[in-house]
């Protein structure tokens, strides 16, 4: 027996007990005669004590052990007379009888402590040593318990756990997909899935009215710190539903999470409508933890000689609470960084509201005092806070104000890490308008629900969709619709799409001949389960959540993949080898 206990079980009610503990040397100490070892499970830390006078051939192999050293130990427990109120084990310690390695350690290339001296390309490359972590295992764990929570509650809720295929048939649709060439098949390729939908569409057909699955997709797209080429989703579908039906479960499901993992009552999840959002935000997941809300300021800012103003299509603003007293030197910071490239604004209006009722702006040239105690009575100012006002084409400057919003929260300590708040965004517009290509493309899917009415629209842009995204903390967390279930209505959307129907059935015509043998209403949704973790674990980057993740340049490091293949299998897949590359 390797263990009878962990390394993060024993307490002072175990003091008498004799054990056998296995792990990795964490860090060791001499002092005088004695030797103390930390050693380390994914369960906690134990002290292991050794003694020079007791047994000094035992204490001269303790003091020969290197940090990650695979060990086991047997001995006594017993209580310290140094307690650390740290360590949960703190009150013990084990007197020492037995050391045995069980395998030695090369010298790790960096310490493998919470806070270790590895940077990410390191930490990447090693990324065996890194899981042993104990701050990764905590969020390797999180995962492992949101996992199994979000089962059960699917479970016993009536969902059906179902597999679908991860080797599917390509719709060039949306983001790129990941290609698989078929040996058996000259010239013909596989793809992975961007998502299980068209399966789970067809499971509803199949009459498997609830269905989930926590499953793997891919897509091949342009990474950050929040993407990956294969990342997770808590799937799901439902028959016979409406929207009401879908949001009212998976906002319990939700409140389950939090109250089975996290421990927190989430309260009440808001719904917004998609217009609201933009309107008063400035995007379409909204941060809610906040006010700071847009005002809009055309009727009192513009044909009052600020050529700026009179030229843009929209003025809007927002209250910064009790900011008023912002020297230049930062207002001037604020104005640098909307101007960066990223937010892309000209320039930046400010209007100080001062304690004694006065007002202060960088355009006192052209408002008077009555004109700005106007925006500040429209916008819900007070004395001693700031307005903060941009101009320009509407969709332009609300995503602007929108960023500037969202770093006005972070600096003010409005985005509290321990604070969440949840909304639904709902009645997305069913199809954007792409410049570059000149077509309409879905903004969720093609197999999203247009709401009722729709053919009477003349502006294909004001169609909307019975589509809805779960926001919490400014992320989407979730995002789903209520589907088509006719053909005549998917072959409709298709058409919209600019989709001939020649392509359309050699896409999609296999989910189209289904519709035609009884399938029910249904919708569903689809959890980015990655993104799900790091909020729950107050991360930033969902790739200390992915046991084995990419880079920034999908490349896993540790294995050195993707890599070359062999000619023979560039042979045996009917692909020339040593091609030419394309750029």
């Amino acid at each position: 027996m390797y263990r009878t206990h962990t390394c993060g079980e024993l307490r002072i009610e175990h003091a008498g007990t004799q054990v056998a503990l296995s792990g990795w040397v964490q860090r060791s100490r001499q002092f005088g005669g004695m030797t103390f070892i930390d050693l380390r499970d994914r369960y906690g830390i134990t002290q292991l004590v050794f003694n020079m006078e007791t047994d000094p051939d035992l204490c001269k192999q303790a003091n020969d052990l290197g940090r990650e050293y695979v060990i086991q130990v047997k001995g006594s427990v017993r209580e310290r007379s140094n307690k650390n109120p740290n360590l949960p084990t703190g009150d013990i310690e084990i007197e020492t009888t037995e050391l045995n390695v069980l395998n030695k350690s090369d010298v790790p290339p960096f310490t493998i402590e919470a806070e270790t001296d590895g940077g990410d390309d390191l930490r990447m490359r090693y990324r065996y040593l890194d899981l042993r972590r104990p701050s990764v295992q905590q969020n390797i764990i999180l995962r492992h318990r949101l996992a199994q929570e979000a089962r059960k509650f699917l479970c016993d809720n009536n969902f059906l756990e179902i597999e679908t295929p991860f080797l599917i048939k390509s719709t060039p649709e949306g983001a790129r997909d990941f290609v698989v060439p078929s040996r058996m098949n000259a010239g013909q390729f596989y793809a992975l899935p961007q998502s299980p939908q068209t399966f789970k569409q067809l499971l509803m057909v199949s009459g498997y009215d609830r269905y989930f699955q926590i499953v793997r997709c891919f897509r091949d797209e342009d990474l950050r710190a929040d993407r990956q080429p294969e990342f997770t989703q808590i799937d799901c579908e439902m028959s016979f539903v409406d929207q009401d039906d879908v949001l009212n479960m998976f906002e319990n499901l939700l409140k389950h999470l939090f109250k089975f993992v996290m421990g927190k009552d989430l309260g009440d999840v808001e719904r917004m409508s998609y217009a609201d959002a933009m309107r008063l935000y400035g995007i379409d997941k909204p941060d809610t933890r906040f006010g700071m809300t847009f005002t809009e300021l055309n009727d009192l800012a513009q044909n009052k000689g600020f050529k700026i103003f009179d030229a843009a299509e929209l003025v809007v603003g927002i209250c910064a609470e009790g900011c008023a007293g912002y020297s230049r030197k930062q207002l001037n910071a604020l104005t640098d960084w909307v101007k960066r490239p990223q937010i892309g604004a000209k320039g930046l209006v400010y209007v100080k509201y001062n304690e004694d009722g006065s007002f202060k702006s960088s355009v006192d040239k052209f408002y008077n005092q009555e004109d700005l105690k106007a925006w500040a009575d429209k916008m819900g100012a007070k004395p001693g806070d700031l307005l903060l006002v941009l101009s320009g084409a509407t969709e332009k400057v609300r995503k602007q104000l929108g960023q500037l919003r969202l770093h006005m929260g972070s600096e003010l300590g409005l985005r509290k890490a321990d604070e969440f708040k949840a909304l639904w965004v709902l009645n997305f517009p069913l199809l954007e308008w792409d410049e570059d290509s000149e077509r309409w493309f879905a903004c969720h899917h093609p197999f999203t629900r247009p709401q009722k009415g729709f053919e009477q629209i003349e502006n294909w842009g004001d169609i909307k969709a019975d589509a809805y995204d779960l926001v919490l903390n400014g992320n989407e967390i979730a995002g789903g619709s209520i589907r088509i279930h006719e053909r005549d209505l998917q072959e409709k959307v298709f058409d919209l799409l600019g989709m001939s129907k020649e392509e359309s059935e050699s896409k999609f015509g296999f989910l189209m001949g289904a519709f035609e043998y009884g399938a029910p209403p249904h919708g569903g949704i689809a959890f980015g389960f990655d993104r799900l973790c790091a909020i729950f674990g107050g991360a930033e980057s969902i790739r200390d959540f992915i046991a084995f993740p990419k880079n920034n340049s999908g490349r896993d490091t540790m294995i050195d993949a993707p890599s070359p293949i062999d000619d023979e299998q560039y042979t045996e897949l009917h692909i020339q080898p040593g091609a030419e590359l394309v750029e």
